[in-house]
């Protein structure tokens, strides 16, 4: 019984975890398109919902449906399972993520090396889904995008140490909690700046965009991909 109850709990974790999350991420999509469209002088999305607030919903949706369409020429089983290994990397990093000083969903000792050890493994679902597809466009662009996460992972791991040496602990809560009184980035500014730079890069935004670049590669690794999948990589 004692098993059970350990068992739902974690599946209450996991649900209240994960809609917060997905949330999140469409906040921050809609943020993201809201200031480009200001840089560039142009609207944005404005149709959907107040503000344009659910267009990345609709979007999601959008993807849901849409036929998954896989190339001929491709190695099917892999192409299928790139975005699916992906999806899963990127989502169960958050389960070290401390959301507050009692609810994490694994307060492990070695939280950040699991954090970094996950965010590093992502880079296997980009050559998967680049190699399957069976297509030069994005088999290049995931070469591309497979050496920039790895080249500027070392500079993330050099910052992430000195974090390390202010804290003494691996605990991700410990490091959250130890900025209680004072954010490191004030003392390590130069170290965000660098962080700032180097997470722009490992994420293939602008300017460090050129594994999706459209001129030359049509988007990378996305348009052999399509419905659902094509969003799950992205």
């Amino acid at each position: 019984m004692a098993e059970l109850f350990i068992f739902f709990e974690q599946i209450y974790k996991i649900l209240f975890l994960l809609i917060p999350v997905l949330v999140s991420v469409a906040m921050i999509v809609w943020l993201d398109r809201r200031v480009w469209a200001f840089v560039q002088k142009r609207r944005g999305p404005n149709v959907v919902g107040p503000f344009g607030l659910f267009q990345t919903l609709a979007d999601a949706l959008k993807y849901i449906f849409k036929e998954i369409i896989i190339p001929a020429s491709s190695n099917k089983v892999i192409f299928i399972l790139a975005p699916i290994v992906t999806m899963t990397l990127a989502l169960i990093a958050w389960a070290v993520i401390p959301f507050s000083e009692t609810f994490v969903l694994a307060d492990i000792n070695v939280g950040i090396l699991y954090l970094f050890a996950v965010s590093s493994l992502g880079v296997y679902g980009i050559i998967m889904g680049g190699w399957a597809s069976n297509s030069k466009y994005p088999f290049l662009g995931a070469i591309r995008s497979a050496a920039q996460m790895v080249s500027y992972e070392v500079s993330i791991g050099v910052i992430i140490i000195n974090v390390l040496l202010c804290v003494g602990s691996l605990n991700l809560s410990d490091i959250v909690l130890a900025q209680e009184d004072l954010w490191f980035v004030i003392p390590l500014f130069p170290m965000f700046i660098i962080f700032f730079i180097s997470a722009l890069a490992e994420t293939n935004r602008p300017p460090f965009d050129l594994p999706e670049a459209e001129a030359e590669l049509v988007a990378g690794t996305r348009p052999s991909a399509a419905g659902i999948a094509q969003e799950a990589i992205a």
